[in-house]
């Protein structure tokens, strides 16, 4: 698990009136709307002793603990601790963690580190909700006990589909399948130090399914993947001129070996809105099918090195995005989970946010962080 990336935090829709306790990278958030309906990300640590602020109010536009009635803002600034009293001047270190929050897509993502924002990585765009004249969208959550890795590695397969999704190829039957030249093209979404893509033809044939569908025939398709920093993943899948999906994931690690995904499914086909509960359950088909196949993996992890692994030219997205792990990992950006474990119970840990970089003196330790 890796910090300094932006991940979803939860759906827009579900962050109403109350705080909501959010885990992600191994550690406890909370999220919550101020008084102006602003979202908000927090470590869910009061560094008084320890209350979850989660399970506080909403108070004069701050989060109020639930223990002794301390309250932060949105910024982690403390404006009242009332053992004090009222007009009390409050402890520089009285602060908590406090994330940049955006929401997009109808989505809500904090962004878990401590660059500045010049130089962050995006936030992969959905262009697509910009055109709803030809253009209609799915929004899915769902959770697996896998390692978020692996479930990105998954999407960048091109030799899984006629293996584990039956309706996609020609369901591991053809004694001639072979994958076909794979293309790379730079990140599409902002620099390449942040990812790359590729596409590649694959043989689809026609359902056999009654019901609408999206092709009648057999013949060869172009689909196409790449990623954006380690959580982020687009799909495209192109039938014709007229029909299309386009798939954006974004992955959050809850644990090491558990992961909760967001799933924005864009289609160029079958606008109509009765479509919409189609094409939704047709997509959790397909999700679960993964599921089984990377609920099952061994190791959990992928492994230190490839040499592990006996991998082939169809892997090769795979490599490059374990490359790139590695250049993050240099960085120190990669959490050193087994250091954190050694602690757990016994000691708290925050992932460390922008202003500490200003300032000093902090209460809670950020997280052990690994760089070799």
């Amino acid at each position: 698990m890796y910090i300094n990336f932006w991940y979803p935090v939860l759906l827009s829709k579900e962050l109403k009136d109350a705080p909501i306790r959010v885990r992600m990278l191994g550690q406890n958030f909370v999220a919550f709307r101020d008084s102006k309906g602003k979202a908000n990300t927090l470590s869910d640590i009061c560094p008084h002793r320890g209350g979850a602020l989660s399970g506080g109010i909403i108070k004069e536009n701050c989060i109020q603990c639930p223990y002794h009635g301390w309250r932060f803002d949105g910024e982690g600034h403390c404006h009242r601790i009332p053992s004090l009293g009222k007009d009390a001047k409050i402890p520089v270190r009285a602060r908590v963690d406090a994330y940049p929050t955006e929401e997009r897509y109808g989505i809500v993502f904090a962004f878990l580190g401590d660059l500045e924002e010049q130089e962050r990585p995006p936030i992969m765009p959905v262009n697509e909700l910009d055109d709803e004249q030809n253009w209609r969208g799915n929004w899915l959550t769902y959770e697996a006990d896998m390692n978020f890795e692996r479930s990105i590695e998954n999407g960048l397969d091109a030799a899984h589909n006629e293996f584990v999704h039956p309706t996609h190829g020609h369901e591991g039957k053809e004694d001639d399948y072979k994958v076909n030249q794979l293309d790379f093209v730079e990140n599409m979404f902002g620099q390449k130090q942040w990812g790359f893509g590729f596409w590649h033809a694959f043989n689809s044939p026609a359902s056999t399914k009654e019901g609408p569908q999206i092709k009648e025939e057999s013949d060869q398709r172009m689909a196409g993947s790449g990623i954006v920093g380690p959580n982020q993943m687009w799909t495209y899948i192109v039938f014709n001129e007229n029909s299309e999906f386009r798939q954006y994931m974004f992955e959050c690690p809850v644990e090491q070996n558990h992961v909760k995904i967001f799933l924005i499914n864009m289609r160029k086909m079958m606008l109509d809105a009765n479509m919409d509960k189609v094409i939704a359950d047709r997509c959790m088909v397909i999700a679960k099918q993964d599921i089984v196949i990377l609920e099952q993996l061994d190791p959990v992890l992928t492994p230190a090195t490839n040499s592990k692994e006996l991998l082939v030219p169809a892997d090769e997205p795979c490599i490059k995005y374990r490359k790139l792990l590695k250049g993050w990992k240099k960085k120190g950006w990669k959490i050193d989970s087994n250091e954190v474990n050694k602690h757990l119970g016994k000691k708290a840990f925050v992932i460390p946010s922008p202003d500490r970089n200003q300032q000093k003196g902090w209460v809670l330790d950020t997280v052990p962080l690994s760089s070799s």
